[in-house]
Protein backbone atom coordinates (compact mmCIF):
# COMPACT_ATOMS: atom_id res chain seq x y z
CA UNK A 1 0.00 0.00 0.00
CA UNK A 2 0.77 3.45 -1.08
CA UNK A 3 1.56 6.17 1.73
CA UNK A 4 0.88 9.82 0.50
CA UNK A 5 1.87 12.50 2.56
CA UNK A 6 -0.71 15.17 2.94
CA UNK A 7 0.96 18.68 2.84
CA UNK A 8 -2.11 20.23 5.30
CA UNK A 9 -2.90 17.69 7.55
CA UNK A 10 0.80 17.63 7.45
CA UNK A 11 0.92 13.35 8.17
CA UNK A 12 1.49 10.52 6.33
CA UNK A 13 -1.86 8.10 5.02
CA UNK A 14 -3.04 5.51 3.53
CA UNK A 15 -3.97 5.71 -0.47
CA UNK A 16 -7.06 4.22 -0.18
CA UNK A 17 -7.90 8.44 1.73
CA UNK A 18 -6.96 10.26 -1.61
CA UNK A 19 -8.46 10.53 -4.97
CA UNK A 20 -6.21 11.57 -7.80
CA UNK A 21 -7.72 14.87 -9.78
CA UNK A 22 -5.34 15.01 -12.99
CA UNK A 23 -2.62 16.84 -14.51
CA UNK A 24 -1.24 19.42 -11.90
CA UNK A 25 -0.27 23.00 -13.29
CA UNK A 26 -2.41 23.10 -16.30
CA UNK A 27 -3.09 26.68 -17.57
CA UNK A 28 -6.48 27.30 -17.95
CA UNK A 29 -8.38 29.85 -21.12
CA UNK A 30 -8.79 33.02 -20.07
CA UNK A 31 -11.87 33.44 -21.58
CA UNK A 32 -12.80 29.49 -22.22
CA UNK A 33 -16.09 31.07 -24.52
CA UNK A 34 -13.75 32.27 -27.20
CA UNK A 35 -11.41 29.59 -27.96
CA UNK A 36 -11.86 27.10 -30.89
CA UNK A 37 -12.78 23.58 -30.74
CA UNK A 38 -9.58 22.45 -31.09
CA UNK A 39 -7.96 24.77 -28.59
CA UNK A 40 -10.84 23.48 -26.22
CA UNK A 41 -10.52 19.58 -27.09
CA UNK A 42 -6.34 20.34 -26.03
CA UNK A 43 -6.89 22.37 -23.12
CA UNK A 44 -10.08 19.80 -21.68
CA UNK A 45 -9.12 16.75 -23.15
CA UNK A 46 -5.07 15.90 -23.89
CA UNK A 47 -2.72 15.55 -21.26
CA UNK A 48 1.52 14.58 -21.40
CA UNK A 49 0.77 11.45 -19.93
CA UNK A 50 4.75 11.48 -19.51
CA UNK A 51 6.79 8.44 -18.20
CA UNK A 52 8.98 9.19 -15.05
CA UNK A 53 8.52 11.89 -13.06
CA UNK A 54 4.95 13.85 -13.48
CA UNK A 55 3.33 16.65 -11.51
CA UNK A 56 -0.15 15.74 -10.37
CA UNK A 57 -3.47 17.12 -8.75
CA UNK A 58 -4.87 14.76 -5.32
CA UNK A 59 -7.62 15.43 -3.34
CA UNK A 60 -7.33 14.22 0.44
CA UNK A 61 -10.97 13.35 0.42
CA UNK A 62 -11.10 10.99 3.76
CA UNK A 63 -9.30 14.26 5.96
CA UNK A 64 -9.14 17.32 5.15
CA UNK A 65 -10.67 17.25 1.46
CA UNK A 66 -8.45 19.58 0.04
CA UNK A 67 -6.62 19.64 -2.98
CA UNK A 68 -2.97 19.48 -3.66
CA UNK A 69 -0.05 19.03 -5.78
CA UNK A 70 2.35 15.72 -6.22
CA UNK A 71 5.68 15.44 -7.58
CA UNK A 72 5.58 11.36 -8.61
CA UNK A 73 7.70 9.03 -10.29
CA UNK A 74 5.39 7.19 -13.01
CA UNK A 75 6.84 4.21 -13.97
CA UNK A 76 8.46 2.99 -10.22
CA UNK A 77 4.64 4.61 -8.58
CA UNK A 78 6.81 6.55 -6.09
CA UNK A 79 5.83 9.94 -4.79
CA UNK A 80 9.10 12.31 -4.22
CA UNK A 81 7.14 14.69 -2.96
CA UNK A 82 3.72 17.15 -2.08
CA UNK A 83 3.03 20.70 -1.89
CA UNK A 84 -0.03 22.98 -1.66
CA UNK A 85 -2.45 23.71 -4.10
CA UNK A 86 -1.24 27.00 -5.91
CA UNK A 87 2.44 26.97 -4.64
CA UNK A 88 4.94 26.99 -7.71
CA UNK A 89 5.80 24.11 -9.46
CA UNK A 90 8.95 22.99 -7.33
CA UNK A 91 12.27 23.84 -9.47
CA UNK A 92 14.90 21.15 -7.79
CA UNK A 93 13.47 17.77 -6.46
CA UNK A 94 14.51 16.13 -3.30
CA UNK A 95 16.33 13.37 -3.62
CA UNK A 96 16.21 13.53 -7.73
Amino acid sequence: MLLIRCPYCEEERPEIEFRHAGEAHVARPSDIASISDEEFEAFFFIRANTRGTVYERWRHVNGCARFFNAVRDSVSDRFIMTYKAGDPKPKKLPGV
